[in-house]
């Protein structure tokens, strides 16, 4: 093989494991929103999509004259340190109000080509006063509009809707603001990535709370795998077995072995999981770091992930990694109130620092932030006022802490 070849082929392999990692930090990539990612996708998605399908059995859709890719991550867990976010300052989560309008606003956008936020928002009024389950949508109050925005600049972030004229954000000050959309239906109808149909395992509203669990288990029914009430092969046993450990790997920010069935942790430990643990990280471009409590896959370019530990992008995160030195260097469980007072020493010893945590319970605020921020990396076990550090929290314990006139 001539040099130039080599060169196309290590090129090639770059590409690949550079679309892998892009598309599991973001699954919906759409070429209004971010042109070179699905241009990347678009030319690699053939060997990306045998990728995820033998590794994860997810599947990878790309339209190149719709321009978007569709990575559809199914997995069975209720995630909520994972949370849609508001585009706006601080980037708070959403709440169920915000939820509830963003899939009340996607139902309404699949019927139209074009609109205003004006006659959308009057058919989102009609269609919460037709369900009784739903509460009334009220356009007068400032926080009713300020919720459908967010739910309306979520799409936006997605290129579900594209703004042709005006600012969405303009219609949390006036309900006569003039805002026109195009509607992508087509990426609408992508956004829910179920194998089974919401309206095939619809129950009375007052019974959701009650069964949520098997209503998400009924959505995530991948049928490859065998019914429950039908015997399950040999092969369906391991492709289940296969895409079960691999979702853990690619998805998590590390897998504890105590976390995984014990059926699972064998396969991760016999020669043949080693083999392909080690083949699917050399082909996505992760670095495997394996211990005796568990296996994470390190992604040297940070491209996989949506959010990073440790940075000093936000107090909580930098307070969370300052409490891992207490959390590591105890011999056992932390009480939560011990950490209350290491809060407040290091709000005592950087007064400039953490200012919204200043005055009454900040303390006990930063402490909770900051567990949020550990429970998101499993890094931490919080039960019963108890915080017990996981064997992945060594690895970024403070070894050395800053002086008086340093900022954390």
């Amino acid at each position: 093989m001539s040099n130039m070849a080599n060169q196309l082929v290590i090129a090639e392999r770059d590409e690949v494991a550079r679309a892998i990692r892009l598309l599991l930090a973001t699954p919906l990539i759409s070429a209004g929103v971010s042109a070179e990612a699905f241009d990347l996708v678009r030319r690699r998605r053939e060997p990306v999509a045998k990728w995820f399908d033998y590794y994860c059995g997810w599947s990878l859709v790309v339209e190149p004259r719709l321009g978007y890719a569709r990575l559809a991550k199914v997995r069975v867990a209720g995630d909520a340190t994972r949370p849609a976010r508001r585009h706006r300052t601080g980037r708070a989560p959403f709440d169920r109000r915000r939820y509830t309008l963003l899939c009340v606003v996607a139902a309404e956008l699949l019927g139209v080509a074009v609109t205003t936020i004006g006659l959308l928002a009057d058919r989102v009024v009609q269609a919460s006063a037709a369900d009784l389950a739903l509460p009334a949508f009220d356009t007068s109050s400032r926080a009713e509009r300020m919720a459908f925005v967010d739910a309306l600049r979520l799409l936006e972030s997605v290129g579900a809707v594209e703004v042709v004229d005006g600012a969405t954000e303009s219609f949390v000050d006036s309900v006569a603001a003039k805002v026109l959309y195009r509607v992508d239906a087509t990426l609408v109808m992508r956004l829910l990535a179920a194998p089974v149909g919401a309206s095939q395992v619809a129950v009375p509203a007052e019974e959701v709370p009650l069964r949520f669990p098997d209503l998400l288990t009924g959505l995530s029914r991948e049928r490859r795998y065998g019914d429950a009430d039908e015997p399950v092969s040999e092969v369906q046993r391991n492709l289940r077995l296969r895409h079960s450990v691999f979702r853990k790997l690619v998805d998590d920010p590390v897998v504890h072995r105590d976390e995984l069935t014990p059926a699972e942790r064998a396969y991760l430990s016999s020669p043949t999981g080693g083999q392909l643990l080690r083949r699917a990280a050399e082909q996505a471009g992760f670095l495997v770091e394996e211990r005796a409590e568990g296996v994470m896959l390190v992604d040297p370019d940070g491209l996989a992930t949506d959010t990073r530990f440790p940075d000093d992008s936000g107090t909580a995160k930098v307070a969370a990694l300052l409490l891992l030195d207490p959390l590591t260097a105890a011999p056992g469980p932390v009480a939560v109130e011990q950490l209350h007072a290491e809060a407040d020493a290091l709000l005592s010893r950087f007064p400039k620092w953490a200012k919204g945590y200043r005055g009454e319970e900040g303390a006990v605020r930063l402490v909770a932030d900051a567990l949020d921020v550990l429970r998101a990396f499993q890094l931490v076990r919080v039960d019963d006022g108890v915080v017990r550090a996981r064997p992945a929290a060594a690895r970024y314990a403070v070894t050395r802490t800053s002086t008086d006139e340093d900022q954390p």
